[in-house]
């Protein structure tokens, strides 16, 4: 429940507080006086839009805070401590303090419970707590999807299950339809590309080649191509490291070096260092001959195997050229291929399979339409009766309405077309709401409806912004009578130029402006019992102490109070 609101710079008011209780508070005052900023302040603190024009002129910033008690209210305690935000102690227990800043600049900042927050985040912490009605409300429930939604939220846990099974069961049948459609049409596409990877896959089986084998066959091809050369210059290196001819080589010079220090090595250290080192170089030039000799043996010219090695060498080139820049590559897009293939080959047996899902979730579907369609007919008939008695109480003793439940092609929403209709009087034949009711029965249904729907609403707060325009006489007595009984169970908040609702109010508000000829100020002044008469009296008659006005208007409080419901305690939520 909201205990306190702060308003400073906003508008036309410099600085008010505003204090709420449970029961039924009115906001009344002159044409002008601001009474609508009080509902623009709850907006903001409810994370509604910022409007740099709403700042006090000469101010620098406009500021709203707003103090929640928290009793009873566990979602929006939990999500004040997600965001940061601190739970006061309080004298009837935790409270929280919501606070928006909107600079002259447009800049705006949000706090709750003393963490700075975005506004995004301000207003899913806050929308637990109140629901705002204004006269645009009324314009909305002309709207299909507002009634529907309204049927729905009469309907209670029961119908919410039943329209949660039927949303998840149409957005897997969406989706398994869109992928069914995307599969078939691009059938004919997989199947070329699935020929072109079949080919593919054939040319490189048909070549079959190994990992690194175009390496390998390059420096084979080279060596052959080169075999008489090599050979060459292999028996020339043979024949100057080790001759077979007695002519001088690397090895006679290397052992004729060792000799020369092997004589001296007795006299000197170092020289015998030398001479060991001298006779590793002679066993490394003897290794080296001997490799030498048998590398110049192997390489026998073989025009054949020379043959064999560039044609398969061009095979390879042919399959470089297709598949990647080497062997390697090509094997490694054979698997990449074969990988596709299978699930191109597997085009068939997935629109089977997706055919198969698509035609269950289509029965499945059927089934949570039809049982969403018989919870929501059965809402229909409990609603229409709760609103056709609350019309009765509301002055249209002869109204009646009427909810159809139509079957229509399945949606995202359900497979029904929910339509408000009212008989606004006897023999008439039912109307929809936005043909056959004026804009005084429209309230009168938005506020009928409220009613039966606050034994199913969570919020604690509601808020009306003059939602009784149209609305005179004795239907405004029967307005204010359902206004306090709405009242008993929750908080109630109304702006109102009517002054049979406001004598219906636990707690009035007057929303006075006074100007100094330069600056005007509007500040919240809570009623006693003698002012409120005076302001009755000039919503009754246009001045606050005429003597007829305040008789009338003092008669007008004492049949509302003798015939308003039992005084309002706090809800059992808080």
């Amino acid at each position: 429940m909201i205990e306190e609101i702060r308003i400073s710079s906003l508008g036309v008011i410099d600085s008010s507080v505003l204090e709420l209780g449970p029961g039924l508070t009115v906001i009344t005052g002159e044409t002008g006086a601001g009474k609508t900023m009080v509902v623009t302040a709850l907006g903001l603190l409810l994370g509604g839009r910022a409007d740099s024009g709403a700042v006090r002129t000469g101010a620098r910033q406009a500021r709203v805070e707003g103090v929640v008690r928290v009793a009873g209210l566990d979602a929006f305690a939990a999500a004040v401590d997600e965001v940061g935000g601190e739970v006061e102690d309080g004298p009837d227990g935790g409270v929280v303090v919501l606070a928006r800043n909107v600079s002259a600049e447009g800049r705006s900042r949000a706090f709750v419970g003393g963490a700075t927050v975005p506004v995004t985040r301000l207003t899913e912490v806050t929308e637990p707590l109140v629901a705002v009605h204004g006269q645009s409300d009324q314009h909305r429930l002309l709207l299909p999807r507002a009634q529907r939604d309204a049927l729905d939220r009469f309907g209670g846990d029961a119908l919410s299950r039943l329209l949660a099974t039927y949303v998840d069961t149409y957005r897997r049948l969406e989706a398994t339809t869109r992928e069914l459609a995307e599969v078939t049409a691009s059938a004919r596409e997989r199947a070329r590309e699935a020929d072109l990877l079949r080919f593919g896959l054939g040319e490189i089986e048909e070549v079959s080649p190994e990992p690194g084998e175009d390496d390998e066959l390059g420096a084979e091809e080279s060596r052959l191509g080169f075999a008489d050369t090599l050979r060459s210059a292999a028996e020339q290196a043979r024949e100057a490291l080790s001759s077979e001819s007695g002519g001088p080589d690397a090895l006679a010079t290397t052992s004729a070096a060792r000799g020369f220090l092997e004589s001296v090595r007795d006299h000197d250290p170092e020289a015998a260092s030398l001479a060991d080192r001298l006779a590793e170089v002679t066993y490394l030039v003897s290794d080296v001959a001997a490799d030498v000799a048998s590398y110049a043996s192997r390489l026998d010219t073989d025009p054949a195997r020379l043959a064999a090695v560039s044609e398969r060498r061009a095979a390879l080139t042919a399959l470089t050229r297709k598949y990647g820049d080497s062997i390697d590559e090509v094997l490694a897009w054979s698997q990449q291929a074969a990988t596709r293939l299978l699930d191109l080959d597997g085009t068939d047996e997935r629109i089977v399979t997706l055919t198969g899902d698509r035609d269950r979730l289509s029965g499945e579907l059927a089934v949570a339409a039809t049982a969403l369609s018989k919870a929501r007919t059965k809402a229909a008939r409990r609603l229409e009766k709760q609103v056709t008695a609350e019309l009765a109480l509301l002055a249209m003793p002869h109204a009646r309405l009427t909810i159809t439940v139509t079957p229509v092609e399945p949606a995202a929403h359900g497979a029904d077309d929910v339509q408000l209709l009212l008989a606004a009087n006897v023999g008439a034949e039912p109307r929809a709401l936005s043909k056959g009711a004026s804009g005084g029965e429209l309230s009168r249904v938005m506020l009928a409806l409220e009613v039966a729907l606050a034994g199913t609403s969570p919020v604690p707060t509601f808020v009306f912004d003059e939602v009784d325009a149209g609305v005179g006489g004795a239907a405004a007595v029967e307005v204010g009578r359902r206004l306090a009984e709405l009242a008993r169970t929750a908080q109630v908040l109304v702006v109102t130029h009517l002054p049979q609702v406001a004598a219906y109010a636990d707690r009035h508000v007057l929303v006075q402006k006074a100007s100094d000829g330069s600056v005007t100020t509007s500040g919240l002044t809570v009623l006693d019992d003698a002012a409120r008469e005076r302001e009755l009296s000039r919503m009754l008659a246009g001045q606050a102490d005429s003597d007829t006005g305040l008789a009338h208007a003092k008669e007008l409080l004492e049949v509302a109070q003798s015939s308003r419901p039992t005084p309002p305690g706090p809800r059992a939520d808080g």
